[in-house]
Formats: C-alpha cells, structure tokens, sequence
C-alpha cells in the first residue's frame, strides 16, 4: 500500500492563501490612503501624518507620562505601605453582591487600576489566589480586571483639566460596566466544567500576600517605593507610545477636518478629512441617546479606547480645543475609557496565560457590552445630580 506523502509549503494552500491575504491589504491600504490624499493632497496629507504625530509625542506624551510617573509611585506607595490591603478589606463585601465574585477579587481590581490590565496575570497564575474562585469565575476575572485598568491615570488626566466631579461620576459607571461585562461573560460560560474546590476566605485571608515588598526602614521603604513606582511609570508611557502616535495619528485624520475651510488644507497637525463623523451621524440617535453626545466627532474617543486608552486620552485635548467637551462628556470618556482600556490589545494574552484563548469572543462580547453600559450610566448618572445641582 502506498503511503500518501505530505504536502510541502509549497504545494499546500498556504502560500495562495497568503497571497491573497496580501492582495487585499494593498487594495484596502492604498485604498485608504488614496481617498485621503484625493481630499488632501499628497504633500497635505503626509505633512499632517508627520506634524500631528510630532506634536501628539510633545504636547501629549510627556504628558501623559509625567502623570504616569506621579501615579506610578502613589500606586507603589499605596502597595508597600498597605493602603491597597485596607481598601481590599473595605471593598470585598460588595464583590459577591455587584460580582458575583469572591472578595479577594477586590485586590485584582485595585492592582490594574494602579498599573495597567497584564497586572491580573500574575495574581491569577498564583496558585493561592486562584483556589478561591470556581472556574468560571476566575476566566470572569479578567472582565473584572480589565475594567479598571489605568483608573488612576485615567482620573488623573481628567480631573487636571478640573473634572474631578464628572471623573467620580465616570468611576461609579465603571463599576456599573465592569460588572456588566462580567456577570455577562459568567453567564456565557457558566455551563462548562467547574472546579468545585473552593477555599473557605475566613481560612487563607492572610496567606494571600502583595508581592512588592522592600527591606529597610520607614524612609528607605518610602524612596524605594517611590523611585521604583516612578520607573514603572516611565516604562508605562514609554509604552503607550505607539499607540497614542499610531492611532491617534490615524483617527484624528478621519476625524478632523482642515483648520480653516475657507483656507483648505495646508498639512497642519490634527486635519484630515471626517470620514468617521459622517459614518457616525448616520445612527447619531444612538449614540446622542446613550452618552448624550452632541458632536459626532466625539464618538472617535471609545472607538480609540477599544484599542488603547492612552490614545484616547491625546484625544481630549483636541476636542477641548474645539469647543465639543463639556462636564458630561468626561463623564462618559472616564467611563468608557476605563472601562474598555484598551481591552481588544490585552484580553487575547490574558486568557491565553489562562489556557482559555477559545473563550476570547465571548469576553470581548461581553466587555463591549460592559462598555457601553459603562457610559450610558455616566451620562444619565450626571444629568440626574446635574438635574440636582449635585455636580
């Protein structure tokens, strides 16, 4: 009997396939660009590439990364001496009832909202950690997880342009997302397999432990703490680089028009042609009824957040400029961007370090629902206590 030989690359499908894969790319990227250059101009439109990417990196960047220093070290402060386990203690009553989760699932939302969402990978590869959730529960925690990532510098950022009240409105429409997307997501997955051992909390509360520790004395704790929170800060900003330049760059440019219509476009940082307001004003009801926007040029910050938050964040600034962000639209943006954090970049490596990369559409189903959630509690939320005189 004859034994079949296996097909080698280049006999297989796989090289057509990808020829094909790269036969569309092309037509969809010199598509894109084309259509934009139409309108722009080739000159107009590399010059505002490269002018809008330059000054999102100044006027931006350092700025975004300076508030990621300062968070960074209140964060590890916070750690080191112990204000994270009081407020873990404080927080874990109202885990089961709003998430249906064990209350040491509170130190995994007060870890990402100091640091950014990877922070949930290690407390739930810790063996400890992990006995006190069924299984279910513990895929559910990286929903959980991921709603509050950044939180700190998310508030931060807003309340330095003075929305610290609209900022505490977007923080409870994060809690109202976050438990959304992961009650959803427990739902949608509940009928597998569960673990059934499940630790007693009152017997092993005091062996889950934070793993920043420092040797030393009160003052050396304190510089410690401080100087190495402040590098992870550096190391954070240095790494929402790409993405604030990228898709920043990209949505600003779909989003804007040119600075002067009577002018034209002239290559200046922050024009481009407004390809995603027009998309957008076709279901603008939707979007006016959820989160109370009134300029569709708006709808560019939670479609920004999907991928990551501190490109959304250089978003504002803009909007600021033009007149389009008020009270409640921070409101919205603070829940929405916290919420969402960039979830579509991480929630695939975070279930991957679970061995649950299968179940990764339905977490971000459920995370996109979460979202939205997110920010329609913010707005109605703000103009009750706005109706109230509250805010």
């Amino acid at each position: 009997m004859k034994i079949p030989r296996k097909k080698t690359i280049r006999q297989s499908d796989f090289l057509l396939k990808r020829r094909y894969e790269a036969f569309v790319f092309l037509i969809l990227f010199f598509g894109f660009f084309a259509y934009l250059s139409h309108h722009m101009g080739m000159s107009n439109m590399l010059n505002t590439l490269m002018n809008t990417a330059w000054d999102l990196l100044l006027n931006t960047v350092f700025f975004i990364m300076g508030i990621t220093v300062l968070s960074g070290a209140l964060g590890r402060l916070f750690i080191e001496f112990g204000v994270v386990r009081l407020l873990e203690v404080i927080l874990k009553p109202f885990m089961r009832p709003i998430f249906n989760l064990p209350g040491v699932a509170a130190l995994a939302g007060l870890m990402t909202f100091f640091s950014d969402n990877p922070a949930i990978i290690s407390l739930a590869n810790d063996k400890n950690y992990k006995s006190y959730f069924k299984e279910y529960e513990l895929i559910s925690l990286t929903n959980f997880g991921t709603a509050f990532g950044m939180g700190l510098i998310v508030i931060t950022f807003m309340s330095g342009f003075g929305y610290f009240n609209a900022a505490m409105v977007g923080l409870a429409g994060t809690v109202v997302g976050a438990a959304v997307s992961t009650r959803l997501m427990q739902y949608l997955i509940k009928d597998r397999k569960e673990v059934d051992t499940v630790v007693d909390e009152e017997e092993q509360d005091d062996e889950v432990e934070i793993s920043y520790k420092t040797e030393g004395g009160v003052f050396l704790r304190f510089l410690n703490s401080i100087l190495d929170g402040g590098k992870e800060g550096v190391n954070l900003g240095l790494a929402i680089i790409p993405g604030v330049l990228i898709i920043s760059s990209l949505v600003m440019i779909t989003t804007f028009g040119p600075k002067d219509p009577t002018i034209g476009y002239q290559g200046l940082a922050y024009e481009g042609v407004p390809v995603l307001p027009e998309i957008a004003g076709t279901i603008w009801w939707f979007f006016e009824g959820l989160f109370g926007f009134e300029q569709p040029e708006l709808i560019a910050f939670p479609i920004t957040s999907l991928g990551a938050v501190g490109a959304a964040l250089s978003l504002v600034k803009a909007f600021m400029a033009e007149g389009y962000v008020g009270a409640n639209e921070i409101a919205v943006f603070t829940a929405m961007g916290m919420c969402w954090s960039g979830y579509l970049s991480t929630h695939t490596a975070m279930l991957d370090s679970l061995n649950f990369r299968s179940l990764t559409s339905r977490a971000l189903l459920s995370h996109t629902i979460g979202g939205i959630a997110a920010g329609t509690f913010a707005h109605w939320l703000y103009v009750l206590l706005h109706y109230w005189n509250f805010v």
